[in-house]
């Protein structure tokens, strides 16, 4: 998002990342660059695709799509994705290659080596990699949707990060599509945020707990969360260039260059479809959230508070359990605890519901009654997981990509 102070909730900015896999056996296929070079004719960093632009990541077997410059609406985002995916899709029939959907491919092992994007400026990439080794699941193996929504002035920071904050330990039970790594489940429905929250635990304050800090401004923002951050991570940047904003890494972290907040833990989903109807859900909460609680209160509530939910969540989904009755009161839900993440976000969508559009609720309602994707794959790969049945499972979700439809065992 271009910085031109968009007040809240006026444009938005949307990142679906996607691998590239071998349309055969489903391995990652390390081609970013050449897949650029086929469609624009040169290899650069992003290239425009109408209403999306296509970039480049770390690894060089993921692009990421995003919407080119701030959308005005989500309103037909979701075709605009899916008509780019069937052109990305297109090209890479040259390469035997295809694009596959989900948070992280399910028996990749990043520690037998992942290819890094060596084109242009990667004095960054290198950065990176030389202080964090980024061949682990948490820098080579994990696919993402990040919402962008904008801020006008320090007010609107103030109110749009702590509604965020609030709402953030209860996103991975929607988004959730991560179980199976390296072929094997992982314990958690979210294992994708598993390794998100540990690549950089050298440096604890980069991440801290994932659920940003309460702040009452712009300056205590930068006093709490990214001064600290900074001044640990110097003595291994001599040359300060990781001294910027986008070194935080908690689940969501304020760019002021933009004038934006990027929510960052949601899981790629099956669909443009899919990922714009959750996104659809958490722009509507937020609004509410903003208009109904009372958010000065909210910023005494603890970190720690919110964190034990997120860490919960990451494991147990819409299963997970909320315990602390003064929580479920600053979200002004009717509820008494303990009770699920999963009533939660059913009074969450009641609340909601007459503002968003119908297809959008047919499929939370369905997401409620058959579980997230990452429930959705365990049902359909079954207890054990059998590698010949882990492959027609993403086979059927890299159709429902190429279809924009919902996966359903």
């Amino acid at each position: 998002m271009s910085k031109t102070d968009y007040p809240l909730f006026s444009v938005f900015g949307i990142e679906l990342e996607y691998m590239i896999v071998d349309k055969n056996d489903l391995s990652v296929k390390p081609i970013a660059d050449q897949l650029i070079l086929e469609l624009s004719g040169t290899v650069e960093n992003e290239i425009e695709l109408g209403a999306i632009a296509l970039s480049n990541e770390l690894a060089m077997h993921v692009v990421e799509l995003k919407t080119n410059g701030p959308a005005k609406s989500l309103e037909n985002l979701s075709e605009n994705f899916h008509e780019v995916i069937l052109t990305v899709n297109e090209a890479l029939k040259k390469f035997d290659a295809v694009l596959m959907p989900t948070g992280a491919h399910p028996w990749l092992d990043p520690k037998k080596g992942i290819k890094l994007w060596h084109h242009g400026d990667r004095t960054i990439y290198e950065t990176f990699h030389r202080i964090f080794n980024c061949s682990g699941h948490g820098w080579g193996n994990l696919q993402s949707t990040h919402l962008n929504l904008p801020f006008a002035n320090e007010e609107e920071f103030v109110a749009l990060h702590s509604a965020i904050r609030l709402l953030l330990a209860f996103i991975p039970a929607l988004t959730a599509s991560t179980p199976i790594l390296e072929g094997q489940y992982e314990g958690a429905l979210d294992s994708r945020l598993l390794f998100y929250g540990t690549n950089q635990a050298s440096i604890p304050h980069i991440s801290g707990h994932i659920i940003p800090e309460p702040v009452q401004s712009i300056a205590e923002y930068h006093a709490v969360i990214l001064q600290p951050m900074y001044r640990d991570i110097a003595q291994y940047d001599p040359e300060n260039i990781m001294q910027n904003e986008w070194l935080n890494s908690r689940g969501a972290v304020a760019k002021f260059k933009y004038g934006a907040i990027e929510i960052r833990i949601l899981d790629l989903q099956e669909s443009p479809q899919m990922d714009l109807a959750c996104i659809a859900l958490i722009v509507e909460v937020l609004k509410d959230l903003m208009k109904c609680v009372d958010l000065k209160s909210s910023l005494t509530y603890p970190t720690t508070g919110l964190k034990v939910v997120y860490d919960e969540v990451i494991y147990k989904g819409f299963d997970a359990q909320v315990t602390d009755q003064e929580l479920l009161t600053l979200l002004k839900c009717d509820l008494q605890a303990p009770c699920t993440v999963k009533e939660v976000w059913q009074a969450l969508i009641t609340r909601v519901s007459d503002r968003l559009k119908q297809p959008e609720k047919e499929m939370l309602h369905l997401i409620l009654e058959h579980g997230n994707l990452a429930q959705r794959i365990s049902q359909a790969v079954g207890t054990t997981v059998r590698q010949e049945v882990l492959f027609n499972v993403y086979q059927s979700l890299m159709d429902c990509l190429k279809r924009n439809v919902m996966f359903l065992p």
